[in-house]
């Protein structure tokens, strides 16, 4: 074990003062490391929506019945509460878990060398969401699993993934303008595809809310709307989109697209195909619980591979790797 390091007071302050500049000049990550912290955080913003709806589906919504707390005497779950109290206490510090990967992310994008500020802001734009989002499961709670805070609690964690998915191809790529890869009636393509996906989802979120999964196996209130005819608009929306992105597999091909686009638009093509069977299917047999869980597993895929295609509509320089040595760092230091 080699000698420990002398903390001066001056890198203490320091340290208390800007942690994260403290320890930005102290390493320096591999670009793998970068691209695997944003990457860890995008992993984490879809098992928090898989932990989210076993919380729903098992109808432990309200286990942990107020906020912060989980009860009024008790910061965590009791005995007395049963398993639905341990289910929706473990969701609740997954939030921590998620915080954690996210924070990794920003510290990592706020150490790579050289500095890159509009990584660091997807980082900080991933945390103030999870803040918000977090506030905002406790109104979920307190106001009994009002479906429209529950919709829009799933929304916010729909943008949390976008903006990790975003920042997760950002460390694969460097800061130079981007270049369109594709002409820009394709660019329009995929921009109409991404408004509809938005529609789904939020169309989603309507047929979640009217639905007979309250998230509790008391009475909770429901959207007042017919489930049937919600559904059923939602799984036009979700033909549309199927028909879109076969559409732009189409035209990519016409145009002679790069590979790029081309593979993308296949695997979203792929994975809307999942995801209608288990829609399907999970209507035709009364909603089983897992099936469920499947589609909300689904719906996240498909937002991210949504959004991989738009990505993918352009290229920049990759990032530069290679950083000053200490002696050039030392003359930058001194200029």
């Amino acid at each position: 074990m080699g000698p420990v390091p002398n903390v001066t007071r001056a890198d203490a302050v320091a340290a208390v003062r800007n942690p994260l500049a403290f320890i930005a000049a102290r390493w320096t990550p591999d670009p793998r490391t970068v691209r695997r912290a944003a990457l860890a955080a995008l992993v984490m913003s879809v098992i928090i929506v898989v932990t989210g709806g076993a919380v729903r589906l098992t109808g432990s919504g309200l286990g942990c019945p107020t906020w912060p707390k989980c009860t009024d005497d008790s910061l965590t779950t009791t005995s007395a509460m049963g398993v639905h109290g341990v289910i929706e206490f473990g969701n609740r510090m997954l939030t921590y878990v998620l915080c954690a990967a996210v924070g990794w992310a920003i510290i990592a994008a706020r150490a790579e060398k050289p500095r890159r500020r509009g990584l660091t802001r997807l980082g900080w734009a991933q945390f103030w969401i999870v803040m918000g989002n977090a506030v905002l499961g406790g109104i979920v709670v307190l106001v009994g699993l009002n479906p429209y805070t529950v919709a829009a609690h799933f929304l916010l964690t729909s943008a949390l993934i976008a903006v990790a998915t975003v920042m997760w191809q950002r460390t694969r790529e460097g800061d130079d303008a981007p270049r369109p890869l594709v002409g820009k009636a394709v660019q329009q393509l995929v921009w109409v595809l991404v408004a509809a996906t938005v529609l789904l989802i939020a169309v989603g979120t309507v047929v979640t809310g009217a639905g007979p999964h309250a998230g509790d196996s008391s009475e909770v209130e429901r959207m007042p709307l017919d489930w049937e005819n919600v559904t059923k608009l939602h799984a036009v929306l979700a033909w549309i989109v199927v028909t879109l992105a076969f559409a732009l597999w189409f035209v990519l091909k016409a145009v002679d697209a790069p590979k790029g686009p081309l593979h993308r638009t296949r695997d979203l093509f792929l994975i809307l195909l999942a995801q209608g069977a288990i829609g399907y299917v999970q209507y035709f047999t009364d909603l089983p619980e897992i099936l469920v869980g499947a589609h909300m597993l689904g719906s996240a895929l498909v937002w991210i591979a949504v959004l991989r295609v738009l990505l993918a509509l352009r290229e920049r320089p990759e990032a530069v790797t290679d950083v000053p040595g200490p002696a050039a760092e030392a003359t930058l230091t001194r200029a």
